[in-house]
């Protein structure tokens, strides 16, 4: 992709967060959209052939950078000079929520967030199943992988919309201390 085709891609999703952070994700219309990035209808539907490709192609930017940077040992922001990345991925995962890179946590607490909210716990399944379930299981292996997959994930969606519902006062350090405390007995 050019650099005139990711401006374009980039006007696109910047219309469409603020769109959303404004009204229902169900309300929202194509021409909406196109006005908002000052696009042609023709340039949209070259980069997405409907909204609902936009959703999912805007959720995967957005997670997909959180994740993989998550997973990136050395995107760390000092947190792990004394241990591996891998062991404290939930808290670098939690660093880049509170950095609220790309305004993901407005769009966690929009009144779209549901649609968000699902794209953001099926993006952690593959995380939670590499770095926690894979590594650390030794415990209640009669649970089968993927119901216990469902449930960290699930859990780890949940204290976020607790810890922004909050207003973020926790750090990441002690959401992570919290989070393990809790799903580590599981496993």
């Amino acid at each position: 992709m050019d650099r005139r085709q990711q401006k374009t891609r980039a006007a696109i999703f910047d219309a469409f967060s603020v769109l959303l952070s404004q009204k229902s994700y169900s309300k929202i219309t194509v021409q909406e959209i196109i006005d908002a990035a000052d696009v042609g209808r023709t340039t949209f539907y070259a980069h997405f052939e409907t909204k609902d490709d936009l959703l999912k192609a805007l959720c995967e930017e957005l997670f997909g950078h959180i994740i993989n940077s998550a997973i990136d040992s050395a995107h760390t922001h000092g947190l792990y000079s004394d241990q591996a990345a891998p062991e404290s991925v939930f808290c670098h995962l939690l660093q880049h929520l509170q950095e609220n890179d790309k305004n993901i946590v407005a769009l966690l607490s929009c009144e779209s967030s549901e649609v968000f909210l699902r794209y953001f716990k099926d993006s952690l399944n593959g995380l939670v199943q590499s770095q926690f379930v894979n590594q650390n299981r030794r415990h209640n292996k009669e649970i089968p992988e993927d119901f216990l997959v469902n449930h960290i994930s699930s859990s780890f969606v949940e204290m976020v919309l607790w810890w922004i519902r909050g207003h973020r006062k926790q750090t990441p350090a002690e959401l992570d201390q919290y989070f393990r405390a809790v799903i580590e007995p599981i496993l």
